[in-house]
C-alpha cells in the first residue's frame, strides 16, 4: 500500500518546507505577535495561507486542493507556525460572506477581517433561546433607512473587545418563527449597545451579556433577504461546527494528556504507571484513532473530488466527547490538585495544550462550554438523526415549529 501523495505533491512539500526554515520563528527581535503578522503575509503571497479567499479580499485565491491544504497543515503544524487567525470573524462570518453576501459587503468586511482591522462576535444565543435558537425574539424593525434593534444576547464571546456583531433579530414576527428571522451586522461601539461580563467559574470574563436599546444599524447591512437569516445562520453553524471539530486538535490534546499522566506523580511514581489509569488512556487513544481515521476518510474522498456524506456530520460530536473524556480524565489525573480553586489556576486558551494541574484543571472548565458551543450533542444527533439519515422530527419538535 503507498500512502505517499506523490512526486507533484512531495515537491511541493520539500517548498513548504523551505518557506518554514526561512520565515518561521521570526528573526531580527520582533516580538511573537509583530513576526506572526509579518509571517502570515508573506505566507499569503505564497498561496499558503487564506487559499479560498480572493486576492482582492486579502486571501491567496488558490485552485482548490485538499491535498496540498494537508501538506500545509502537517508542515505548519510540525513547526508550530501560525496559520488561520482562530478568530470568530475568520472562522464564521469570512466563509458566511463568502457565500452568501453582495459584494460590496465583500469588498467593506472580509479584508480588514483577514487582515485583523475589525474584529466580530457572534449574536445568536439568548436567555430563554439556546438550543431552540429559532425561538429568539431580540427584534429588528426598519425605520427609513436603519434597523432598529432591541432585545439581548447572552454568551457572547469577546463583546468586549469586538468592533462588529453578526446578529440573528426577528424582523418579520407575523410568520412560523424559522422564517422571520435576518442575519444583520451591527455596530458595537455604539450607545444603544450595553456589554455586561459574564464571570465564569474559573474566574475570567470571556463570555458577556448583551443589550440592545434602540441600537442601530444601516438597513442593507443585512446578509441574504428579510427573513433569510436562518438559513445564512446555517451557513455560519457549519463552519463554527468545522473549526471545533478538527481531529488533529483533539490527537493533540490527548498526547498532552499521556505527558501529563507521565509527569504527575502519585505515591513516588509516575500515575501512568497506575494500570487503572492506563486502561482508561487506551480507551481514550481508541476513540482518538477512530477520529483521525474518520478524517483520512473524509480527506481521500474529498481528494477523489467525491462528498464524504454523512459521516461529516458526525466530526463536531465526536470531537467534543473526546474533550470531555480528555478532561474528565486530566481530573483524575490530578487527584488531589482537582479540589484547587479555579480563580486561582492559570488561565490555558483554548487552542493550546495544557500543561500541569492548574492549566488542565482550566481545560475541564472549557470543556463544559465547548461541549455546548455550536450546538449541544443532543442538538447534533438531532442533525445526524433527521438530514443525515432523513429520520421524521419528533412530535415536541414540529409541534414547537408551527407544523
Amino acid at each position: 500500500m503507498d500512502l505517499s501523495y506523490g512526486k507533484e505533491y512531495d515537491e511541493f512539500r520539500a517548498q513548504v518546507r523551505s518557506f518554514l526554515e526561512e520565515n518561521w520563528p521570526p528573526q531580527g527581535g520582533a516580538s511573537r505577535d509583530d513576526g506572526g503578522r509579518q509571517f502570515r503575509q508573506a505566507a499569503i503571497e505564497r498561496g499558503y495561507l487564506y487559499r479560498n479567499i480572493p486576492k482582492r479580499y486579502g486571501g491567496s485565491e488558490q485552485e482548490a486542493d485538499s491535498i496540498a491544504a494537508q501538506i500545509i497543515r502537517e508542515e505548519f503544524g510540525a513547526k508550530h507556525a501560525p496559520m488561520e487567525i482562530r478568530a470568530i470573524g475568520m472562522m464564521m462570518l469570512v466563509p458566511t460572506l463568502l457565500e452568501r453576501a453582495e459584494e460590496w459587503q465583500k469588498e467593506k468586511f472580509v479584508r480588514p477581517t483577514v487582515m485583523g482591522e475589525i474584529t466580530w462576535c457572534q449574536g445568536y444565543s439568548e436567555p430563554g433561546s439556546g438550543s431552540d435558537l429559532a425561538s429568539l425574539q431580540t427584534r429588528g424593525v426598519l425605520e427609513g433607512d436603519e434597523w432598529v434593534i432591541n432585545g439581548q444576547k447572552i454568551w457572547t464571546t469577546s463583546a468586549m473587545e469586538a468592533d462588529w456583531m453578526f446578529c440573528l433579530v426577528r424582523t418579520e414576527p407575523d410568520v412560523p418563527k424559522h422564517a422571520g428571522i435576518s442575519y444583520l451586522l451591527i455596530p458595537m461601539k455604539q450607545p444603544g449597545i450595553e456589554v455586561r461580563p459574564l464571570k465564569q467559574m474559573n474566574g475570567t470574563a470571556e463570555f458577556n451579556e448583551v443589550f440592545f436599546t434602540d441600537a442601530r444599524t444601516p438597513a442593507d447591512h443585512i446578509v441574504g433577504q428579510r427573513g433569510e437569516g436562518w438559513l445564512v445562520s446555517r451557513t455560519t453553524l457549519k463552519h463554527e461546527r468545522n473549526s471545533i471539530a478538527a481531529a488533529a486538535q483533539a490527537a493533540a490534546t490527548f498526547q498532552g494528556l499521556v505527558q501529563f499522566a507521565r509527569d504527575t506523580k502519585r505515591g513516588g511514581r509516575p500515575v501512568i504507571e497506575d494500570p487503572l489509569v492506563r486502561e482508561q488512556l487506551a480507551i481514550l487513544e481508541g476513540y482518538v484513532c477512530a477520529h483521525e481515521y474518520s478524517g483520512l476518510r473524509q480527506f481521500t474522498k474529498d481528494a477523489k473530488g467525491e462528498s464524504p456524506g454523512i459521516i461529516s456530520m458526525m466530526n463536531k460530536l465526536h470531537s467534543t466527547n473526546i474533550g470531555s473524556m480528555v478532561a474528565k480524565a486530566s481530573l483524575e489525573i490530578m487527584g488531589e490538585d482537582g479540589l484547587m480553586d479555579p480563580v486561582q489556576t492559570g488561565l490555558a486558551k483554548l487552542g493550546v495544550i495544557p500543561s500541569g494541574s492548574q492549566a488542565w484543571l482550566n481545560q475541564y472548565m472549557y470543556s463544559l462550554g465547548i461541549a455546548v458551543a455550536g450546538g449541544t450533542a443532543n442538538i447534533q444527533r438531532n442533525v445526524i438523526g433527521e438530514r443525515g439519515l432523513g429520520l421524521p422530527r419528533d412530535h415536541y419538535a414540529n409541534r414547537s415549529s408551527g407544523k
